[in-house]
């Protein structure tokens, strides 16, 4: 499974090499080239509408921004990370993958005040096991990025738990799409620093200047304990999600009713996305030119911008398969 390879690189946005160089080489001898934000950009052509398929390498992650006196590293998270998930963390720093544990002052040595309050991300270091600041700048430079580390693994009922599936999900579906064969002018943009501002897809979509984008995310789920219902947003295992409108985007009318259309004539199981919170490439895409007919379709993914997301595999393969279906939908 492609996507199991994925999961095994490191791709904070800024740094997005690893996962470049694995679809680099997944796509072969097919038209691409690589463009100055480091987007990789695939090429199809055709006769029919001109369709960009896009979803983004990068991943949430941190920057080394000190190194102590004592070894200990300083950072800031690069992309949204809520500091509650960032304490006892395995994480890996830099090319050479440096091994560091994420670490707080311990409960017994904290005031009643520090208990009761939200901690920040000053309040957190990365212990590399260096005995000073001398020995810790052998393996680790301020600037470098880092990002939670550990393997996939699969359990439960087609469960699947990784860190970094917002995007590496998306990307795995834009290779599997590539291997359609139709007569649309098919792009797909594999594309950098969307946790930071969405800023690799503004320069791929002024490039290929598409008619209609279809965005391929990971996207949010909660449907744990505690959570009620209006939260839930979607739920893992009831298929591949459609989003009708977020922070960032209204996705065309017209494409999200074909897509909701094409999914019950084939039996696709789809669910609508229910929250108007985040955003994605489509936002930006959006806006390309005189405008672009944007849809998004996601993975649902529990825990998301973790170290351990979460998502059904049953799920992914309803992205593919939507996705599949609404291109030979367009070529018609």
């Amino acid at each position: 499974m492609l996507l199991m390879e994925m999961l095994k690189t490191n791709s904070p946005s800024g740094c997005e090499d690893e996962m470049r160089e694995l679809i680099l080489k997944e796509v072969g001898n097919m038209e691409h080239f690589v463009d100055t934000m480091g987007n990789v950009i695939v090429h199809k052509p055709g006769c029919g509408k001109k369709v960009l398929l896009s979803a983004h390498m990068d991943e949430v992650g941190f920057i080394v921004s000190k190194i102590t006196d004592s070894g200990d590293i300083k950072f800031k998270t690069v992309g949204g990370i809520l500091t509650t998930v960032l304490v006892g963390k395995k994480v890996t720093i830099g090319k050479d993958r440096v091994m560091g544990i994420t670490g707080v002052k311990a409960i017994h040595l904290q005031s009643g005040g520090e208990r009761d309050n939200m901690l920040s991300v000053s309040d957190i270091v990365i212990d590399i096991g260096a005995k000073d600041k001398a020995s810790a700048e052998k393996k680790v430079k301020v600037g470098d990025y880092g990002t939670f580390d550990g393997d996939a693994v699969e359990f439960g009922d087609n469960l699947l738990k990784c860190k970094g599936l917002d995007d590496k999900v998306g990307c795995a579906a834009l290779l599997e799409l590539l291997k359609l064969d139709t007569s649309l002018d098919l792009y797909a943009a594999f594309t950098t620093q969307e946790e930071v501002g969405c800023r690799g897809s503004i320069i791929a979509a002024a490039r290929v200047k598409p008619e209609i984008a279809i965005v391929f995310e990971g996207t949010t789920c909660s449907d744990v304990f505690g959570t009620p219902e209006e939260k839930t947003v979607t739920h893992l295992g009831a298929g591949c999600a459609l989003t009708a409108m977020d922070n960032a985007a209204v996705s065309d009318r017209e494409m999200l009713n074909l897509a909701k259309q094409v999914a019950q004539e084939r039996g696709i199981p789809y669910q609508i996305k229910r929250t108007t919170m985040g955003g994605t490439d489509a936002g930006s895409i959006q806006k390309t030119a005189s405008g672009v007919k944007t849809v998004v379709i996601s993975t649902p993914c529990r825990y998301i911008h973790s170290g351990v997301s979460v998502m059904n595999k049953k799920d992914f393969e309803a992205q593919v398969e939507l996705g599949r279906s609404l291109l030979k939908a367009l070529a018609e």
